[in-house]
């Protein structure tokens, strides 16, 4: 490889767990060799707001949903995925990656096929401890999947296992160096008072933020209560020991860093993002019908290491309140919890590396 400024492609998007680990990637990438960063992703949600917030050249194309269950909208949504796909392809062919970079989601099926066509390497990487379905259909694409945990590599077909490399998720290098004077701060609390923060994910959770809301007398008699209630509907009255936000930008690893226990969903993201600054958890993870069951898996994960705790049998008000209480009023506890060394650095090293020995061999 010359010192010629080479371009290198990332693909992903729909919501900021799709995005960030995909830019810790990009930034480290960026501070190691010469090159143009771009990013392709879904003409719709935050994607562009997300890549170019951090700089990084964005190029939207039509996407479609990929959904497990029947419904009408898969047959219109596949127009979408290949109008994606032949766009992809027009901005591929013009801007001559040498390498994409997939961080899933339905977003990046279209540019990885599309990389494919073009004979453009494409490296993926899964967040959750099992494959997504965007992973699966851009197994047929990648040269090579990163995952997070070794106990992963069970859930992929062995024709892929050949492709798989254990990296850990990427988290932005920030998250390693939040401040908590400079959280407390940005929040306007002072010194001695205990947070806790609640994370419902960058779009909010209807869910968590009814529990906290009803949860709110209990918790207020031990905490100033610091809730991020997602960008969609009416944000709540805050008060001396309530702080509503719609949603955390550069202060978030300040924020966190400031907090003694965290509220969450169970987003690989989100667990690695508070893992990294060492903050005991509560995860309430997204389950149902609506969903594939990732986020138990993710909460299970991190039950087992001692990072977090699992909520997600019985979970009422009462019970929530009850939970953080006792871990409040149990230092030990929460020290143990913070000591795990799940969530430890290295993986956006470890991708980076492997993506200039790549480029390195063009």
């Amino acid at each position: 490889m010359t010192d010629k400024k080479i371009t290198i492609a990332f693909t992903g998007g729909g919501t900021g767990g799709h995005i960030y680990p995909g830019l810790a990637v990009a930034s480290c990438l960026a501070g190691r060799i010469p090159c143009r960063i771009i990013w392709i992703g879904s003409k719709k949600g935050m994607d562009r707001q997300i890549a170019e917030g951090e700089g990084v050249e964005f190029y939207g194309i039509p996407s479609g949903k990929l959904r497990r269950n029947f419904s009408l909208k898969n047959f219109i949504d596949i127009f979408n995925v290949a109008a994606g796909f032949f766009a992809a392809r027009k901005i591929l062919k013009k801007e001559k990656p040498a390498l994409l970079f997939s961080k899933g989601s339905f977003a990046s099926v279209p540019p990885a096929a599309a990389a494919s066509s073009l004979k453009i390497p494409v490296f993926s990487h899964e967040s959750d401890f099992t494959p997504a379905l965007a992973t699966r259909i851009n197994f047929n694409f990648s040269q090579k999947i990163f995952i997070p945990y070794n106990e992963s590599a069970g859930f992929y077909p062995q024709k892929v296992r050949a492709k798989l490399e254990v990296s850990g998720n990427p988290v932005r290098r920030e998250f390693y160096n939040g401040d908590s004077s400079k959280g407390r701060a940005f929040l306007g609390i002072s010194g001695d008072e205990r947070i806790l923060l609640v994370l419902g994910g960058s779009t909010g959770s209807l869910e968590i933020n009814d529990l906290i809301r009803e949860c709110l007398p209990e918790l207020t008699r031990v905490y100033t209560v610091v809730h991020q209630c997602g960008s969609g509907g009416e944000l709540p009255q805050s008060s001396l020991r309530y702080k509503a936000y719609k949603y955390f930008n550069d202060e978030l690893p300040h924020v966190i860093a400031a907090a003694e226990l965290v509220i969450c969903r169970g987003g690989a993201g989100t667990l690695w993002e508070t893992a990294a600054l060492r903050k005991p958890m509560i995860i309430i993870p997204l389950r149902g019908s609506g969903t594939r069951g990732d986020q138990v898996e993710n909460a299970e994960v991190f039950e087992k290491a001692g990072a977090g705790i699992k909520f997600s049998e019985n979970v009422n008000a009462a019970a929530l309140s009850e939970l953080a209480v006792r871990l409040a009023a149990d230092k030990d506890r929460r020290e143990a919890m913070a000591a795990s060394r799940i969530g430890g650095a290295g993986a956006a090293e470890f991708i980076t590396d492997k993506i200039i020995q790549k480029v390195s061999e063009s």
